[in-house]
């Protein structure tokens, strides 16, 4: 059993904290200079996967996340909008992590 819970430990430790903001846009098909052409992807979920593992957070109202993944590569993709960019990212073997996504709304 201690063999076990040093296993479980040692990956609760291994976990990244990764956070960020993320924005979505365009919000109208004519952008202006002077005005913003995107905004905070406020409660929006996001899934996380890298292999079988996935992972699911919302953002907040002001479109910020925080979730914790393994290190390795990763795959984003939010539940709104025809992409996220960056797709795929590395998670890298640190205590935390920063990670801005943008989601593209597709309006031209």
């Amino acid at each position: 059993m201690a063999k076990y819970a040093v296993e479980v430990l040692a990956l609760v430790s291994a976990l990244v904290l990764l956070h960020g903001t993320v924005t979505i846009g365009p919000t109208s098909p004519v952008c202006r200079v002077g005005t913003p052409c995107s905004k905070p992807a406020a409660n929006v979920r996001l899934t996380f996967t890298r292999g079988t593992s996935v992972v699911h957070v919302r953002t907040d109202g002001q479109g910020r996340y925080s979730v914790k993944l393994a290190p390795g590569i990763w795959t984003a993709k939010a539940a709104v909008g025809m992409r996220t960019t960056p797709t795929r990212f590395t998670v890298l073997r640190v205590t935390t992590q920063r990670r801005d996504f943008d989601i593209d709304t597709g309006i031209r």
